[in-house]
């Protein structure tokens, strides 16, 4: 099993991989969280170890605030971080149109409207 650490401008994709993307677009979202990625990595089988919502990326000290996000994940798992992070970024996306579509649902009350 490998760890690595897992930074959430690592799938973020409003940024440039010159400021820490790690993915292409294609598997890259938008402000990704903390809790969002330890829950993909846990739905995909891969184990949090630590959890640190505070730290942020030295790399992210010259961007505006808009774009810095904070925290940090030490994840364990038996594929590259490379490939983990892909795997991570679909999960995200997954979980985010289950999400909508959970919320989108109307309840029909069974009454007509006249």
């Amino acid at each position: 099993m490998r760890k690595f650490v897992v930074w959430p401008n690592e799938l973020d994709a409003r940024l440039s991989r010159r400021y820490g993307r790690a993915v292409g677009k294609e598997f890259a979202v938008d402000s990704p969280g903390v809790q969002e990625i330890a829950d993909a990595a846990v739905a995909l089988g891969m184990k949090v170890i630590e959890v640190d919502a505070e730290k942020m990326n030295p790399r992210l000290a010259g961007l505006d605030e808009e774009y810095r996000l904070k925290g940090m994940l030490r994840i364990e798992s038996k594929h590259p971080k490379g490939k983990s992070l892909k795997m991570l970024g679909q999960k995200i996306r997954e979980i985010r149109k289950t999400q909508v579509k959970s919320k989108g649902k109307k309840h029909k009350s069974g009454k007509k409207k006249r």
